[in-house]
């Protein structure tokens, strides 16, 4: 048995991962699959790939991207999600701020430097067209940390997926004011240089197993009921999630990987354009 360390956020994307282990898939070709959930999200997982506690991430694709090109000895073997993660952008529910517009100057809470939430906030902040040079920023590792954070007022707003943030909104924790869908797709699997060099077959098996789950995975039986039930969600909104969101089985192509590069590069979030062949396998 051949164990393989995988990390990934404690979300709904991930279901697939946790039912191919619950169902042996990855132990019935010798793989011992160990899942490490990661709250505090890509920042971290960025850090274990480096730190060598995890051989493959389930991570954002902006941020594998940008430590890629940092120096992360990683590369991103496929696409996981193709469709665009949906951030919400929120506000405490009795904050003073209203609008998207009320937030420009004010601080916003990240998980950690480099994360998901950190980009997405430059790329927010280009969108609106507002000085990206002067963001302010709050790390607060965790959503709940962001909850912590905004109710004391040590930071305004905080983004984060919508639908995982959407039960924060519902309890009146939250208030949502705008949305900032990804200009790419969302999710990569990054595996480290040295695993990818020395398991090729092993890696090769556990795309196999997975991608033939998420091809099919909208397909399973009341599955809307099984994420709304594990992942503490309303049915409709899992069900507007599940419309919206599409798993890849391929890797990512190089006209994506230029345009991510040229974005994140007009964004200074990265100082250098790298070949292709230095992110992706």
């Amino acid at each position: 048995m051949k164990t393989i360390k995988i990390a990934g956020v404690p979300e709904h994307f991930n279901l697939p991962w946790h039912m191919c282990i619950e169902d042996g898939e990855f132990e019935a070709v010798g793989i011992d699959l160990q899942w490490t959930d990661v709250p505090e999200g890509t920042g971290k997982m960025c850090q274990m790939l480096r730190d060598e506690e995890t051989d493959i991430a389930v991570i954002l694709t902006e941020g594998i991207v940008k430590d890629i090109i940092a120096g992360n000895n990683s590369k991103i073997i496929q696409v996981y999600v193709k469709s665009p993660l949906i951030w919400g952008i929120h506000v405490a529910a009795d904050s003073k701020y209203e609008t998207l517009s009320d937030l420009e100057n004010k601080k916003v809470a990240i998980s950690r430097m480099g994360s998901g939430s950190h980009l997405m906030s430059i790329v927010n902040a280009q969108n609106q067209n507002w000085n990206t040079e002067s963001l302010q920023f709050e790390i607060v590792n965790t959503i709940d940390g962001a909850v912590e954070s905004l109710s004391s007022e040590k930071a305004d707003y905080f983004m984060w997926e919508r639908f995982m943030t959407k039960p924060l909104v519902d309890n009146g924790t939250f208030r949502k004011v705008a949305d900032c869908p990804t200009p790419w797709p969302c999710f990569v699997i990054a595996v480290r240089n040295e695993v990818l060099e020395n398991q090729p077959k092993i890696i090769t098996q556990i795309l196999e197993i997975i991608n033939s789950t998420t091809e099919e995975f909208k397909q399973i039986p009341s599955i809307d009921r099984t994420l709304a039930s594990k992942y503490n969600q309303k049915i409709e909104d899992i069900q507007e999630w599940l419309k919206l969101t599409n798993w890849s089985q391929k890797q990512l192509d190089k006209k994506t990987l230029d345009k991510i590069q040229n974005q994140l590069l007009s964004l200074q979030i990265i100082e250098k354009i790298v070949p292709d062949e230095m992110i992706i396998k």
